[in-house]
C-alpha cells in the first residue's frame, strides 16, 4: 500500500529542485506559489480526508485526490512557459494554470459541502471557508498567468494576493478548526473563527485598493494567529496525551513567534544594519511557508491519526 506521505515527498523534492536550480527562472513568489501547490495541498488533503465524511463529501474527494497531482504539474508547466522557456505567450500559460483554477474550485466544493452539511458545528465552517479561499488563490493565480489586469491590479501583485490566500487566508480558518475539533469550546472561539473569515477579505482587499485597510485586516489576523498559538502550546503543555504531532505544532506555532519578534526587530535592524525589507522577505516566507504551515499541517495529521486510533 502506497504511504499516505508519497505525494508530499514527490512533491517536496520537485520543490527542492525548483528552489535549488537556477534554470527555472522563478521569483521566489513564485516558488513558494509551487512549493504550495506541490506540498502544502497534498498535505490539506490528507488533513481532510475526515473518517465522519459524508457521502457527497467522499465523492467529491475522491476526485480532488485523482487530479491534484496532474493539476499542480499543468501549472508548473504554465510557470515554466511564461519563464523558462519564455514561449511570449501568455494565452498558454493561462490556459495550462486553468487546471489549478479547476482543482481548486473542486477544494471550494468540498468546503461548501462540508459547511452546509455540518453547519451547526463552528470548526467545520471554519475548515470549509479555508477550503474556499484556496479558489480564490486559484483564481488570482490565473489572473496572473494569463497576466490580465484586474480591477486595476498590476500581475506582480495578482501572484502575491495568490500566495497570501494559499498560505494564509485558507491555512489560518484550517488551523482554527482543526483547534476547535480538540478542544473544549470557549465563548471567544466563535468570534475566532468569525474574524479569521473575514479578515483575509480585508487584507486582500487593502493589498488591492487600501494600504490602511490592509494594515488593519494584517493586524487582527496576527492576533487571532497568536491566540491560536498560545491556547495551541497550552493546551499541548497540559495534555497527558503525548504523540508525534505535538512536537511539529510546537514548532510551527514558535515558528509564528519568531515572524512577530523579527518584525518587532525589524525597524532597528533598518536603521543600524542597512538591512531592507527585501532582505528580510525571504527570512518571512521561510518561517511562515517551512515553520508554521508546513509545520502545522504535519502535526494536525498525526495529532488526526493519534486521536482516530482511539488512543486514550
Amino acid at each position: 500500500m502506497k504511504h499516505p506521505f508519497f505525494p508530499t515527498i514527490i512533491g517536496g523534492i520537485i520543490s527542492f529542485i525548483i528552489f535549488t536550480f537556477d534554470y527555472f527562472q522563478f521569483s521566489l513568489i513564485e516558488k513558494f506559489l509551487m512549493f504550495a501547490f506541490f506540498v502544502i495541498l497534498s498535505l490539506v488533503i490528507l488533513l481532510i480526508d475526515d473518517k465522519d465524511q459524508t457521502k457527497s463529501q467522499k465523492k467529491v474527494y475522491s476526485i480532488i485526490r485523482v487530479l491534484h497531482f496532474p493539476a499542480a504539474l499543468l501549472s508548473l508547466a504554465s510557470l515554466m512557459t511564461s519563464k523558462t522557456w519564455e514561449v511570449g505567450n501568455s494565452a498558454i500559460s493561462g490556459a495550462l494554470s486553468l487546471a489549478w483554477l479547476l482543482f481548486t474550485f473542486l477544494l471550494a466544493l468540498y468546503g461548501l459541502v462540508l459547511i452546509l452539511e455540518k453547519k451547526r458545528k463552528i470548526e467545520e465552517i471554519a475548515i470549509g471557508a479555508g477550503l474556499i479561499y484556496f479558489f480564490i488563490g486559484g483564481i488570482w493565480y490565473t489572473f496572473y498567468q494569463f497576466q490580465v489586469t484586474f480591477l486595476q491590479v498590476d500581475p506582480s501583485v495578482s501572484a502575491l494576493s495568490s500566495v497570501h490566500f494559499h498560505f494564509s487566508s485558507a491555512i489560518v480558518p484550517i488551523f482554527i478548526g482543526m483547534l476547535g475539533r480538540i478542544m473544549v469550546k470557549k465563548s471567544w472561539y466563535s468570534w475566532l473563527v468569525v474574524i479569521d473569515i473575514i479578515g483575509p477579505i480585508l487584507i486582500a482587499v487593502g493589498i488591492v485598493l487600501s494600504k490602511p485597510l490592509e494594515i488593519i485586516g494584517v493586524s487582527i489576523f496576527a492576533c487571532n494567529i497568536v491566540i491560536y498559538s498560545t491556547y495551541l502550546l497550552l493546551k499541548i503543555k497540559n495534555s497527558t496525551k503525548k504523540n508525534s504531532g505535538n512536537s511539529f505544532l510546537i514548532l510551527s506555532s514558535l515558528a509564528f513567534y519568531s515572524i512577530i519578534v523579527l518584525s518587532i526587530y525589524y525597524p532597528v535592524a533598518k536603521r543600524y544594519f542597512s538591512v531592507t525589507i527585501m532582505d528580510m522577505v525571504p527570512i518571512y516566507g521561510s518561517l511562515h511557508a517551512f515553520g508554521f504551515v508546513l509545520f502545522g499541517l504535519i502535526g494536525w495529521i498525526l495529532m488526526t491519526n493519534y486521536l482516530n486510533k482511539g488512543v486514550n
